[in-house]
């Protein structure tokens, strides 16, 4: 892919609806091993209102164009222009049956994108702009067509063919080769069209769904990979039950189809009825598959299910609307992954991400709104803002209507526009229509970038016995928009007093009944500044504030040290809980990192070791919890929360206070290592899950303390684990310590651990993460020397993002060392990539898009390797 063929920028305000519609595409595929050829006919007609003389223009790229007939006849080269990006038609009836035959070389095709092959397998990957590389269309989300799709390929090759919809016909042919062809009875646009063909094994399964139809699920894989779709399967069906209930939404179509495959840009893709998979998000087992690699399979798998409706039935107008799909999806198996798990700690898990992620996108010059008004390249708008703040903004829709009325939001959406490409305007509109509210304010927050910041003071009355709440909202300027206006911000918000949580009422109206006891509310920010006065307060509060992270937004409110303890011990509220003990620890390192810096004795204040212990030693919270509130902030974390990120500081710092937390914790840490220890079989619930990351938390500060004996017991419970989570812990913990007892030993781990696993890709993917992963000096030099490991294919995504990826995304104290090696390797390795698969290069890049938040020093050398890239020629 080159990059002369970038059209230029797509803007919003441009669209418009296209000259003509796709009613029907019949495709027929001979798959070969150099090329396969491609015979589409489509059934086609002028759209009304559309002038009657305009051209048909049909997307294709890297295409070889074998011949065109109209209505029957061939056309002759001189009825029709082909370049490298379309097919143009100057003359064409108001309706009419166009026949292109193509040829194309799947096997060359390295972008992914398209038709392609990983290993011996044919697959496809169309959205968002790849069907172009498969045949002349119109490539856009807002022509929806019915596809009949005939494959044709070697049968001992290839035995199993599959697309989307439902088989409809197969049989053989005298040469060995075979023949299957399926009709997809839904319109769908043509980023959801999907073919496989492959030597593949199946697994079935039954779900009956709430009318009582039978639908036949199969997960297709490669033969090695068929005792590990169990996981997959059940999450599925839980799924599909979970939809039905929730959202009144039932599967459509006779077959749901699952395939695994390795060689994938994304993590999976939701193509009608044929959902295909990236193989980290479907296959697990429990000794080659770790608990966050469980939960990631049942919320990838729910997320794809989801899209049936919310992307497939209703599915997008132009991709200024893919949050429309992706942030309404989003939300949907967030809900799901709570109501399966710990709601508290999925929610905990989903700000962390936020927080650290996609505020530091908002936060740099790559910020841009939910819906962006512009783009240049549609593969770079797949973002942490489009998905994860989408889903967010979702949710607070859902906040500030309750349930049951975006329930019926969604009802009126789903019915009212199935079939259809829509708009995220019409998505809001439903919501206004089944509530009565009016959130004209609220689609703020889909045009205005960036974090809002809630400014909050809280003033108690003794006399008056009220406590006022004065809130200010500002938002930094960002590209498209220097002053904000005022967002609508659902607060959620609770009193605590020395008995317990006060009841609410709010000056001028009745007392809250919205919730059972009435301890809690949510509060519409929607001003520059408001005032929100309780009544009958009879004693100075502590708040409670942004309840279970109601809005995506920084809080300011100056919190006591005391305050924050009182919080972490006595606050209803989980996620409040949780990050009383993340401000707890973000006080003490932010002074401690000033310390750092004027070169002074680092102490750790007393009060955080007590209130860790006090943690450690409640026994009504949940294992998951307690394991939560011990992680410390993450660096990212820290540095979000800094003016300048100060990488040594930040990491130096941090491991001195999980170094003195451990030195004075270390009975309690024995003890809770000791008491949490499992004898049964491994098992995937959420029970067991938090067993586990509580154990091998306090493992991780056990190996701080550089003991033998703690580290005989990290080596046996290396050697000994029945599970992946287990091993990886302690593997992790080894190549963590700096300790020179344990070098040997390490360098041993790892050798036993690849001879072990070798043969399973996804094993071998965690093995680079965790190395490249190292705080220990010589990471860099280490990732280099892996990246010629005969384990690693530098064409295969997973691999690239194991080891290339988590080093220079995740691994701050190298990636970001002084001498700007880190970067420099990062610049060489997005060249490469970008002749290669320009959507995994551009990917790669973004940890060098935050330059702004560093010193001066790392700033000139972050656009030093943003400059030798656009210096390197031609760029995708």
């Amino acid at each position: 892919m080159s990059g002369d063929n970038n059209p230029g920028t797509v803007y919003l305000r441009d669209y418009r609806a296209p000259d003509f519609f796709i009613d029907k595409t019949e495709l027929n595929f001979q798959l070969g091993e150099l090329t396969t050829l491609v015979n589409s006919v489509l059934t086609i007609r002028r759209n009304p209102d559309a002038p009657g003389d305009s051209p048909l223009v049909l997307d294709g790229v890297e295409l070889s164009l074998r011949s065109v007939m109209l209505n029957g006849k061939n056309l002759s080269a001189d009825q029709y222009a082909v370049d490298d990006r379309s097919l143009t038609i100057a003359n064409v009836p108001d309706t009419f049956e166009l026949q292109c035959v193509t040829l194309i070389k799947p096997q060359s095709n390295t972008s992914l994108e398209g038709l392609y092959k990983s290993k011996t397998m044919f697959c496809t990957q169309c959205e968002a702009e790849g069907f172009r590389k498969i045949t002349y269309y119109l490539d856009r989300p807002d022509v929806m067509s019915r596809f009949t799709t005939t494959i044709l390929a070697d049968k001992n090759l290839y035995p199993v063919l599959l697309s989307n919809g439902n088989e409809e016909d197969r049989g053989e042919l005298g040469n060995g080769m075979h023949w299957v062809r399926w009709k997809d009875p839904f319109k769908k646009p043509c980023y959801l069209f999907a073919l496989v063909a492959g030597n593949l094994k199946c697994r079935e399964d039954i779900f009956i769904t709430k009318s009582g139809r039978k639908v036949k699920i199969q997960v297709y894989v490669e033969a090695r990979d068929l005792n590990k779709v169990d996981h997959a399967i059940t999450s599925l069906k839980n799924a599909m039950r979970w939809d039905e209930k929730v959202y009144g939404r039932e599967y459509d179509l006779d077959t749901f189809m699952i395939v695994a495959v390795d060689d994938f840009n994304m993590g999976a893709m939701e193509n009608k009825g044929l959902n295909i998979f990236n193989t980290s998000c479907v296959l697990a087992k429990s000794d080659s598959t770790t608990d966050n690699g469980f939960k990631r399979v049942e919320a990838v798998v729910a997320h794809e299910y989801f899209h049936n409706w919310s992307g497939n039935r209703v599915t997008c107008r132009d991709w200024f609307q893919l949050s429309l799909k992706e942030g309404f999806t989003v939300f949907r198996d967030a809900q799901f992954s709570a109501d399966m798990g710990s709601p508290v700690v999925k929610r905990i898990e989903d700000a962390t991400l936020l927080r650290t992620a996609q505020f530091a996108e908002d936060a740099s010059p790559m910020a841009h709104p939910v819906q962006p008004d512009a783009y240049m390249e549609i593969s770079n708008f797949y973002t942490l803002t489009v998905y994860e703040k989408g889903a967010e903004v979702v949710r607070m829709i859902h906040t500030l209507l309750g349930e049951d009325v975006f329930r019926q939001g969604s009802d009126l959406y789903f019915d009212t526009y199935d079939g259809q490409a829509v708009t995220i305007e019409e998505f809001v509109s439903s919501m206004e229509a089944a509530s009565g509210k009016d959130l004209t304010q609220f689609r703020r927050w889909y045009t205005q970038a960036g974090t809002p910041t809630l400014t909050v003071t809280g003033d108690y009355n003794k006399e008056a016995a009220t406590y006022t709440l004065k809130v200010a909202q500002s938002c930094p300027p960002t590209a498209e928009c220097a002053e904000k206006q005022p967002f609508h911000i659902p607060f959620a918000i609770g009193l605590l007093g020395e008995g317990g949580a006060l009841p609410l009422k709010l000056a001028g109206s009745e007392l809250d009944t919205e919730t059972a006891d009435n301890t809690s509310r949510v509060l519409e920010v929607t001003q520059t500044e408001q005032e929100f006065v309780f009544e009958n307060i009879g004693e100075k509060p502590v708040p409670s504030l942004l309840r279970n992270f109601s809005a995506p937004v920084k809080l300011d409110f100056n919190y006591s040290f005391d305050d924050l303890v009182f919080l972490m011990s006595r606050d209803h509220d989980g996620f409040n809980r949780w990050e009383a003990s993340q401000q707890l620890s973000l006080r003490v390192i932010k002074s401690l990192i000033e310390d750092y810096r004027q070169q002074k004795e680092l102490q750790v204040d007393p009060r955080l070791i007590d209130a860790f212990k006090m943690v450690l030693e409640d026994s009504s919270l949940d294992k998951a919890m307690q394991a939560l509130m011990l992680e410390l902030p993450s660096e990212a974390y820290i540095g979000e929360c800094s003016d300048t990120i100060d990488v040594e500081a930040i990491h130096h710092v941090r491991l001195f206070v999980r170094k003195a937390l451990a030195v004075a914790l270390k009975e309690i840490f024995h003890h809770l290592y000791q008491a949490n220890m499992e004898t049964g079989i491994y098992m995937p619930t959420a029970e067991a899950m938090a067993q586990r990351s509580l154990k091998n938390t306090a493992l991780s500060y056990l190996m701080l303390l550089n003991e033998k004996p703690v580290a005989e017991l990290c080596l046996e419970q290396f050697n000994k684990a029945l599970n992946m989570t287990d091993s990886v812990a302690a593997l992790m913990a080894l190549i963590n310590c700096d300790a020179d007892f344990i070098v040997n030993a390490r360098d041993k781990a790892l050798r036993l651990f690849y001879r072990r696993w070798q043969n399973e890709s996804l094993v071998v993917n965690q093995w680079f993460m965790m190395q490249a992963l190292s705080r220990l000096p010589g990471t860099l030099q280490k990732v280099k020397e892996l990246m010629q490991h005969e384990a690693y294919d530098p064409k295969n995504p997973n691999k690239i993002r194991s080891l290339i990826g988590a080093f220079c995304s995740q691994n701050a104290i190298h990636f970001h060392a002084a001498d700007g090696e880190g970067y420099r390797f990062l610049s060489d390795q997005v060249i490469s990539l970008n002749r290669q698969n320009p959507q995994i290069a551009s990917r790669l890049l973004a940890p060098l898009t935050k330059w702004k938040r560093y010193d001066q020093g790392r700033q000139q050398q972050m656009k030093a390797a943003l400059q030798h890239i656009k210096d390197s020629g031609s760029l995708s």
